[in-house]
């Protein structure tokens, strides 16, 4: 107990100063998430030994993984899935699972059959929507082109690999696992028909949680509560991974309120990214063995390199072959590209299966998780630098070096203030635009030609003249 208490404690100290030391960092390059990482990989079991992953400890990190992928579920609308960006990103994803089996079935030490070959295949695809959405709000991405895009590639990035562990990576066979599924898909339905039915016939039960939201029984978030530790605490006794009931939950809870509740929001994001979601991040850094990494810096090295083939090159090429995304600039579709390429909560996952079926070693695992948050630091800056070098118009920048070398700095100087300039006129535009009057600009949330990017094409063009 008293162990417990200090971990936790140490912990609660590391999710205080973490967002104090990345808000020093210029330019805001190292996520917070990243810098819990590594706090816990420092101070855990396999760095100083201060933090302890004993039972208590995991059963709060698994509660924060839960709320990771309700609020992800939650943030997903069925519209983003059944349009044509997302029959897109179905496609794309299951072509990124065939490149990914290909590899792994030509990785020497790997067997594309076997746990341990399928948890990288799986680990390969993902996308880690839930750590990327406050990233992509704070840079004020989402409710624009580039977001919607994002998210339509990002979920099925997110939910094809949560199917995908609980098919391939069961100790059971295909069948009995299906039939487990379609349990489980007939317990989420109830779950989400009976609230619906009671909503809309304004029964007694709907009524009492509506009235009581905000007093001292706080029935909306019990409710939302119970909805998620019950369909989580399902799937762990159908012996399926849990991040499959949150992410149902959140699905059945955007079902249930489709046009939100920012109440609800708001508290439960405290209650997530206030102690739950950090504590989850600072343990699975914990979980990571350093001198593993050490000891294979040249595998850490490339599985980042593979999740750029793997999942981004394929997003870049559906992006531009698609009839409605072909229009985006670039910039725009490496943006998309690199986002879709951050990977951590599924391959904490999908790592602990094989590590708990021996199928694969701790260290290995360590450095898959290591990897997935170094994609979490990475990928987004790649985004960020992409949009600031076609912001910069960094073609005509090293054009214009060429002609003369000795003007260097000077021309360097000057790009950068157009940089500068564009980024932030079109922050003040975004800024202008909340997701609340996107439909009142766009309607039905699609605009056939983005103004931001009219606006940034104009920006540009008074630069340069």
């Amino acid at each position: 107990m008293t162990a417990d208490l200090v971990s936790l404690a140490y912990i609660s100290l590391v999710a205080v100063v973490c967002p104090l030391l990345a808000s020093l960092i210029p330019g805001k390059a190292v996520p917070e998430t990243v810098l819990l990482l590594i706090a816990g990989a420092l101070l855990g079991p396999y760095g100083a030994g201060i933090i302890q992953t004993n039972e208590a400890i995991s059963l709060f990190s698994d509660l924060g993984l839960a709320f990771l992928f309700l609020l992800a579920g939650y943030e997903i609308s069925p519209k983003s899935l059944a349009g044509a960006e997302g029959r897109r990103g179905a496609a794309t994803w299951l072509v990124t699972f065939a490149i990914a089996f290909a590899i792994v079935a030509l990785w020497p030490t790997l067997s594309a059959f076997d746990l341990d070959g399928l948890a990288v295949v799986i680990a390969l695809t993902t996308t880690a929507m839930g750590t990327l959405l406050p990233i992509l709000q704070e840079r004020g991405i989402l409710g624009t082109r580039v977001g919607d895009e994002i998210i339509a590639y990002g979920t099925w990035g997110e939910l094809f690999p949560i199917i995908a562990i609980a098919l391939l990576l069961s100790a059971r066979a295909t069948w009995q696992t299906m039939l487990v599924l379609a349990a489980f898909l007939a317990i989420a339905v109830l779950f989400a028909i009976v609230p619906k039915v009671g909503k809309s016939v304004g029964g007694r039960v709907s009524t009492f949680i509506r009235d009581n939201a905000d007093t001292n029984s706080q029935m909306i978030i019990r409710t939302v509560n119970l909805l998620l530790i019950g369909l989580t605490a399902i799937s762990a006794v159908f012996d399926l991974d849990i991040v499959l009931g949150a992410f149902a939950a959140g699905f059945i809870l955007r079902f249930i309120i489709p046009e939100g509740n920012q109440t609800m929001e708001m508290k439960h994001n405290a209650i997530a990214y206030g102690f739950l979601v950090p504590l989850f991040f600072v343990v699975s850094g914990a979980k990571v063995d350093l001198r593993a990494i050490g000891e294979a810096p040249e595998l850490l090295a490339l599985f980042i390199v593979l999740l750029l083939f793997v999942r981004a090159l394929p997003i870049f090429v559906s992006l531009t072959l698609g009839k409605s995304s072909r229009a985006m600039d670039v910039r725009e579709r490496l943006t998309v590209s690199f986002y879709c390429a951050t990977a951590l909560p599924i391959i904490v996952a999908v790592t602990s299966v094989a590590v708990s079926a021996d199928a694969m070693s701790q260290e290995t695992a360590s450095v898959l998780v290591a990897a997935g948050g170094v994609s979490v630091f990475l990928m987004p800056l790649l985004a960020l630098l992409a949009e600031r070098a076609m912001n910069a118009e960094a073609g005509r920048a090293l054009r214009e070096i060429r002609q003369s070398p000795k003007s260097t700095l000077h021309v360097l100087a000057a790009h950068r203030r157009l940089e500068r300039q564009v980024r932030a006129s079109l922050k003040d535009k975004r800024r202008d635009w909340s997701s609340y009057d996107l439909d009142s600009r766009c309607p039905g949330g699609r605009c056939e030609r983005n103004e931001a990017k009219e606006f940034e094409d104009a920006s540009l063009s008074k630069q340069v003249r």
